[in-house]
């Protein structure tokens, strides 16, 4: 029985703030694809495949080729397989996605931004714990498979790295269940708990994540303002509702019949204060109808904000 000896790596990106940098790659059907994060983790915003002009890779291509200006597919194959990694690697004409425009020549423009996180490879059979003090885990990605023939390689014969296009796809959902809102979580490479997406080969499993404070609750009684701050971090809205649901909330010296009613809700109330909130990490807000609109008047209401700071 042939013995293997399996490490862990761990590599931590702890540079202040979310957004380290931005980057914009093309690549040319039938190309690799790479993404890479000099600092912090990959994080796609697009990724589109198609053509839009007759410039990009029309070298030793016939008109026909490139004339087709109006084929653009938005796909999701690049972020599911490179978001939270550092540098990520793909064989453009193993992704599999479908042909928007037969006949054309076409090539992969995807934007991705540089974010600060952790991500931890563990190669098959080992564990990790993943550790974040008093704040909440919040997994970025994860994949039980292999990407590349040199990570968890030491000592193996070639054979057994070879297949570089090998994904479980519900890797993330389930690491995801285990780990996210939890301070800490331990996560084993194994096939028992990802089933085997590459027979025959040496599988490891990535998991990037970050860390992020429990959630915040403010209330503020009708006329009052909501003050949402965060510090150096970004307000994330998590939910929102102007109305009233109990009768013991901002009930100080109100008339019995000004609270009784307390199936109160305002669905509006959660785009309406991410839209002035979402992104920043100070903002305000009146708990006013002037702002909301009335959703149940002759009530006393109270507006209910549960937020984090990322």
């Amino acid at each position: 029985m042939l013995f293997l000896k399996f490490t862990l790596l761990t590599l931590l990106i702890a540079a202040p703030g979310l957004l380290v940098s931005g980057e914009s790659v093309i690549t040319c059907d039938g190309n690799l694809q790479h993404l890479t994060c000099d600092t912090g983790l990959i994080l796609v915003k697009s990724s589109v495949y198609g053509r839009t002009d007759r410039h990009t890779c029309n070298i030793d291509r016939p008109t026909s080729q490139v004339a087709n200006t109006n084929c653009a597919l938005k796909i999701s194959t690049i972020a599911e397989r490179c978001n939270g990694l550092r540098e990520c690697e793909l064989k453009t004409d193993l992704l599999g996605n479908p042909d928007p425009c037969y006949g054309t020549y076409k090539y992969h423009n995807t934007t991705y931004d540089c974010i600060n996180g952790r991500l931890v490879v563990i190669c098959e059979h080992g564990y990790s714990t993943l550790d974040c003090g008093d704040d909440s885990i919040q997994i970025i990605n994860a994949n039980y498979g292999r990407a590349d023939s040199k990570t968890c390689s030491n000592g193996l014969p070639s054979g057994l790295t070879l297949n570089t296009n090998c994904y479980e796809k519900r890797t993330l959902s389930i690491v995801a269940s285990l780990c996210n809102g939890r301070k800490r979580c331990t996560v084993e490479a194994s096939y028992t708990i990802f089933t085997d997406p590459c027979f025959g080969i040496v599988k490891y499993l990535t998991v990037s994540y970050m860390c992020t404070p429990p959630p915040k609750e403010i209330v503020s009684c009708e006329d009052t303002t909501a003050v949402l701050t965060c510090g150096a971090r970004r307000i994330k809205i998590i939910s929102a509702n102007y109305g009233r649901t109990d009768s013991t909330t901002c009930s100080s010296r109100q008339p019995a019949n000004s609270i009784k009613h307390t199936n109160c809700y305002l669905p509006r109330t959660l785009n309406i204060v991410a839209a002035r909130c979402e992104g920043k990490s100070r903002c305000e807000v009146p708990a006013t109808n002037a702002v909301f609109s009335d959703p149940c008047y002759g009530t006393y209401k109270y507006l209910k904000v549960v937020y984090s700071c990322v």
